[in-house]
């Protein structure tokens, strides 16, 4: 997966640096480029006696957002996790220092293992899926029961009103993104569908999921865990940069998201939803509830009651990225066709956002009988 260097980095000052400041790494390093690692490139280092590491930066050059690439808070938690039982790589050094490579950076375990892009979890037996289902709602369960005061991160995120907060930062977001009129059609972008209805639904405090506290790792999923090579483990979580603290519901239902949309037919007729996540389909695949129920068991509550309004949540937040890639594509700043595709599966896929508000609705309703 890594080869060759597609972002240059100035070795020899690296190499001085983990001289004087990182004893696990002998030098002259070999560095080579993943694949993966839009937001922040990613690197593996070779060492003189063979082994490997793994660098993650900060990109060149001025950033659009001042909230994105956060290298350093990536650092810290994975640090801080190292003596719990959550899963993750291990963090030996981060630096802040512009002067060493251009950006900041730190360095992290090589974990060698096997990485699914694809949820369903390909090529392997029905038991071993099913067990890695398992383990990475295990290791989710695991990770929300960690006390950040615990590890000495209390100042890591506020402990109350994520969604509030989440809402407020999506409706600006939103409002400038449906302003975007196309370069050449000149038709605006516009809101997603239900928009206000949907707002107005998850900003009610009648209907919102009680206030709980955690970690959150902000998009925990199949592709962003690493499984031991043959046996149906995770050795590792990998992708920190949007963690903080927040509302366990956010990253549960970003977890079973496949299980959600394989239920819409809308979305599977856009490409946003996978048959193969339908009961009985896919030999190991466990049921969403199966999911929900094993999480219960390790997470200490029951997201039960909750979790259709935090898929609806799941849903609408991820239209608003949609129109955001559509804007773009409006003004013509990400010209690729699947750029393209996202602006025309952003209104239908905000309809599955709504099918399932008006669930939880449903479902608020009969509470109250």
């Amino acid at each position: 997966m890594a080869g060759a260097v597609r972002q240059p980095i100035d070795v020899a000052s690296l190499e001085r640096f983990v001289a004087s400041n990182v004893p696990e790494i002998q030098v002259p390093l070999e560095v080579k480029q993943f694949g993966y690692g839009q937001s922040n490139p990613t690197y593996q280092l070779i060492d003189k006696t063979g082994k490997k590491f793994v660098l993650r930066k900060k990109p060149p050059g001025q950033l659009l957002s001042k909230t994105a690439h956060k290298v350093d808070r990536e650092y810290r938690i994975i640090h801080a996790l190292e003596n719990t039982d959550v899963p993750v790589p291990k963090a030996y050094c981060l630096c802040e220092d512009d002067s060493v490579i251009g950006t900041a950076f730190y360095i992290m375990e090589f974990l060698d293992g096997r990485i699914f892009e694809d949820p369903a979890i390909p090529g392997v037996t029905p038991e071993e899926r099913k067990e890695m289902w398992h383990d990475a709602i295990r290791a989710l369960a695991k990770f929300h029961r960690v006390s950040p005061k615990s590890v000495g991160l209390e100042s890591y995120g506020k402990p109350s009103g994520f969604y509030t907060r989440q809402l407020a930062t999506f409706a600006t977001i939103s409002e400038a993104q449906a302003q975007a009129i196309d370069v050449e059609t000149k038709v605006p972008v516009g809101k997603i569908p239900h928009y206000d209805d949907m707002v107005a639904f998850f900003s009610n405090p009648k209907t919102q999921p009680k206030d709980r506290s955690s970690f959150v790792h902000g998009d925990y999923k199949i592709d962003n865990v690493v499984f031991h090579k043959t046996e149906p483990r995770i050795i590792g979580i990998l992708d920190w940069e949007m963690s903080t603290v927040g509302h366990p519901l956010s990253d549960l239902a970003n977890l079973i998201t496949p299980f959600t949309t394989a239920s819409s037919q809308k979305a599977i007729e856009i490409g946003r939803g996978s048959p193969k996540f339908q009961p009985g389909k896919t030999p190991g695949l466990p049921t969403k509830q199966e999911c929900i129920n094993w999480y219960t068991e390790v997470a200490g509550w029951n997201p039960a009651s909750e979790i259709t309004w935090g898929d609806a949540f799941g849903i609408y937040r991820g239209s608003i990225i949609m129109q955001g890639i559509a804007a773009r594509y409006a003004l013509r700043q990400a010209s690729s066709a699947q750029a393209s595709e996202y602006g025309k599966q952003m209104k239908p896929f905000a309809e599955v956002a709504w099918s399932l508000v008006e669930e939880a609705k449903g479902q608020a309703s009969k509470s109250k009988l």
